[in-house]
């Protein structure tokens, strides 16, 4: 008889990660590993596979959300359908949310403005691979110290609402004395459109009158973050 070739896989994978170190691993075998916990039987190497294939890298999968991973399927080497069910897409996405919050912890109760390297690779990781177009509002008070960080709004691939008086109404409510303003553009260049540039200072122009100060206007895109400051567009 012969035996599947992903019999004893999954013990043979665990043990060259832990001698050889996880950062050796290539990502669908990284991925694999934490398939195991959901999928507790069976060969899914298809299924990371697949994820990769459909998002297009690591961290896409990580940003993807629980409805579309669920809509990932494909074919074990025997012919039969596997996917991602609901376990395991809340498994990726409590993966993506815990990256988001160690990206976060350098920045909080620590200067913002300072920290440049650290803000960057904050807003990397809560935007460069996120599907949809999202507004984010960092609130930061007098020593430019993180308040909050707030979603304003969730928008399509191309547009997401954004209202002037709203995102100033709310920095009074924790009582800011700067913000950062952050978007992504899911097309992948972090180029501002004349919409981006319209609203930024229209923004300004509202927390001007309450002196509240807009610090900077990042877009996040796959090829990289774009500073409005800059860019000397404020």
């Amino acid at each position: 008889m012969v035996v599947p070739h992903y019999v004893g896989h999954r013990e043979r994978l665990r043990e060259r990660a832990r001698t050889a170190g996880l950062h050796h691993l290539p990502d669908y075998e990284l991925l694999e590993l934490f398939l195991f916990r959901s999928q507790p039987q069976g060969d899914v190497k298809p299924v990371a596979k697949a994820l990769l294939s459909r998002f297009g890298s690591f961290a896409a999968v990580l940003a993807a959300s629980v409805e579309d991973l669920m809509t990932v399927r494909t074919e074990d080497t025997r012919g039969r359908r596997k996917g991602v069910g609901m376990e395991t897409a809340l498994d990726l996405a409590a993966l993506h949310e815990v990256a988001q919050r160690v990206a976060r912890e350098p920045n909080v109760k620590r200067p913002v403005i300072s920290s440049w390297t650290a803000l960057l690779a904050y807003v990397r990781v809560a935007l460069q691979h996120e599907p949809r177009e999202q507004f984010r509002v960092l609130y930061l008070d007098k020593k430019n110290q993180l308040i909050l960080d707030e979603i304003q709004n969730r928008g399509t691939v191309d547009h997401a609402p954004v209202y002037p008086r709203e995102v100033v109404r709310r920095g009074l409510e924790v009582s800011a004395a700067a913000m950062i303003l952050v978007h992504n553009h899911p097309s992948g260049d972090p180029t501002p459109s004349r919409a981006d540039i319209d609203i930024t200072r229209q923004i300004i122009q509202a927390a001007k009158a309450l002196s509240v100060e807009v610090h900077d206007h990042l877009i996040v895109g796959r090829e990289g973050v774009t500073s409005f400051k800059q860019l000397g567009l404020m």
